[in-house]
């Protein structure tokens, strides 16, 4: 019989700090084409790569024009056995379970069966519905890469967007869209602040936090850089060609911190992403570790700092920066679908070491709203567990893990973004 704790967890409306969603109309014309294509269409190309499949298989996966589905789906066949059980096999299995009704033991003769369904789903609306109807999901912050934050005439209130500022972190201008966006032609620091100024006074109003996600290209380990080092990294990347990358990060590393005093100055969260890469066979894990933020932290203790994806593997390293630094929140999104057991962990041992208020428990790290629900179910099943766990042995009551429960999936999210006044200015 279900617990009071996993009702409550089901049924509480789950904020989604995370997500790369396409738009509506790329949802409606160019979503998955086929189910098989959207079962796989995540990170678990990742896991099957690493179990041994090559990629023209996985590639095939995606790729109508490669065969049937039962075709496709069995080239892959005997890497998806070895990692089904993975948080990306997982989530699989929750797609094709909840949202296309395959059961647990589907194969790909099944696939065919459930085309219908798509179909249905991929309608003006069904991304909306999916998320909120199915996924239980009470908005989604959207990293779209690119700056401009304009409100979604498909769910006003509903999908909000970060600024991008991981070119900037990275050193890298796009000089020409800067002048279309603002107005404004970089040729020195004074005027590449103007234009820095200029994104956020067009698009910070609507804007739920600005993300950075250079950590792929970039330590991020920060320095404090001054104008006169800053002046000449911009001269050399104006000038064109290759820039070192001793250049390219005293330009990253002021633009950043510029990033960051704007971010201030708008009452905008902060997003980075922290530890493991998406993909396989290109993680640098020097730079990947949270507590290479240190002087960045303490430097600007204004700011409200969000570090994505629990810093995985390095979890226990923000741990105690989200227990140190007053300005640190920890996010749990994607953490779940990299690692659920790592995911459960990290919620007990947080809670037993930095303010429960401090951390949010999802974010789906996807482009399609059908791998997000999964990603959600995945994620209430998860913390339940953790949750359960909490007050089987003892360390909470049940009601005051239900307290605990609604923190991480709502009134934390609410408190640390805004989100009323969000909504408000949205609607």
């Amino acid at each position: 019989m279900p617990s009071d704790l996993s009702e409550h967890i089901q049924s509480q409306p789950l904020v989604d700090t995370h997500e790369h969603l396409r738009k509506e109309n790329q949802w409606v014309d160019e979503g998955p084409a086929d189910v098989l294509s959207d079962l796989f269409s995540n990170y678990v190309p990742a896991d099957l790569i690493s179990a041994g499949a090559t990629s023209a298989a996985v590639g095939n996966l995606t790729d109508p024009s490669a065969g049937d589905m039962a075709t496709r789906f069995a080239a892959i066949e005997s890497a998806w056995k070895a990692i089904r059980f993975t948080g990306y096999g997982e989530a699989v299995g929750i797609l094709a379970d909840e949202v296309y009704d395959l059961g647990p033991d589907w194969g790909g003769a099944d696939l065919a069966g459930a085309q219908s369904k798509l179909t249905e789903w991929r309608q003006p609306g069904g991304r909306r519905q999916l998320l909120q109807e199915v996924g239980g999901i009470d908005h989604c912050q959207t990293d779209d890469f690119c700056w401009p934050c304009v409100t979604d005439a498909s769910g006003p209130g509903f999908f909000f967007y970060d600024i991008s500022w991981a070119g900037f972190c990275n050193g890298q201008l796009d000089v020409e869209n800067l002048a279309q966006e603002t107005g404004v032609t970089v040729s020195d620091l004074a005027t590449l602040r103007q234009a820095m100024a200029g994104l956020f006074a067009k698009y910070a109003d609507r804007a739920i936090a600005v993300k950075a996600q250079h950590a792929y290209s970039r330590t991020l380990n920060w320095q404090e850089r001054s104008d006169a080092e800053a002046a000449a990294a911009l001269q050399a990347t104006l000038r064109g060609g290759d820039v070192d990358e001793t250049t390219r990060l005293a330009l990253g590393d002021w633009c950043w911190a510029r990033g960051i005093e704007l971010a201030i100055e708008h009452d905008l969260p902060f997003k980075l992403h922290t530890g493991y890469y998406a993909g396989t066979d290109r993680m640098p894990v020097s730079r990947i570790k949270a507590g290479n933020l240190c002087s960045l932290l303490a430097k600007y203790l204004d700011c409200r700092f969000v570090l994505m994806h629990i810093a995985y593997p390095y979890s226990q390293e923000l741990l105690a920066l989200t227990k140190h630094y007053r300005n640190v929140y920890a996010d749990l999104c994607w953490a779940w679908s990299i690692d659920p057991y790592s995911g459960m962990d990290f919620v007990r041992r947080f809670l037993h070491a930095a303010p429960a208020n401090k951390l949010f428990a999802f974010g789906g790290d996807t482009s399609w709203p059908t791998s997000a629900v999964a990603y959600a179910i995945q994620a209430r099943r998860w913390l339940t567990r953790a949750l359960e766990a909490e007050v089987d042995d003892g360390l909470l009551t049940e009601n005051q893990a239900i307290g605990v429960a609604t923190g991480l999936m709502y009134d934390n999210q609410y408190a640390c973004f805004r989100i009323d006044e969000k909504k408000a200015a949205a609607l």
